[in-house]
């Protein structure tokens, strides 16, 4: 069994829902290597998290973004604000959606589903570069 993990850095991007497949399976190239195995996405901040989801409409990231933050408005009696409205709000989010996803490896690639994709969601309207973990294991 081989191991392989790395980091990299996403570029800063605006609030929403991102979709990051590639620029995971890209960074990660020994994922081709791999007959059997499982891919573990983590990322290192708690305002921001990852999550599976369609990747075909983009209308999905819209609807996703506008429900997430019904769940969590920054209207809301926080007593975190220190670090400005939309902060609090994005740690609720990172803990709904959660810190990381592991994705099946079959024959080579990611065993998504036709339809399914790594998404970035961004809670922060100012956001920075993101960092992620990748750790793969498999043979």
């Amino acid at each position: 069994m081989s191991w392989y993990q790395r980091t990299i850095t996403l570029e800063a991007r605006r609030r929403g829902f991102h979709l990051i497949t590639r620029d995971v399976v890209s960074a990660m190239p020994e994922i081709a290597d791999l007959s059997i195995g499982q891919l573990h996405v983590f990322i290192k901040h708690t305002s921001a998290s990852l999550t599976l989801n369609e990747n075909a409409d983009p209308d999905v990231q819209v609807d996703l973004e506008s429900s997430i933050n019904a769940i969590a408005p920054e209207n809301f009696p926080y007593i975190h604000t220190m670090e400005g409205p939309d902060d609090m709000p994005a740690h609720v989010k990172s803990s709904l959606l959660g810190a990381s996803v592991t994705v099946p490896v079959t024959n080579g690639s990611l065993a998504l589903g036709t339809w399914q994709g790594i998404y970035l969601a961004e809670h922060r309207n100012y956001a920075n570069p993101r960092q992620l973990v990748l750790t793969l294991q498999g043979e």
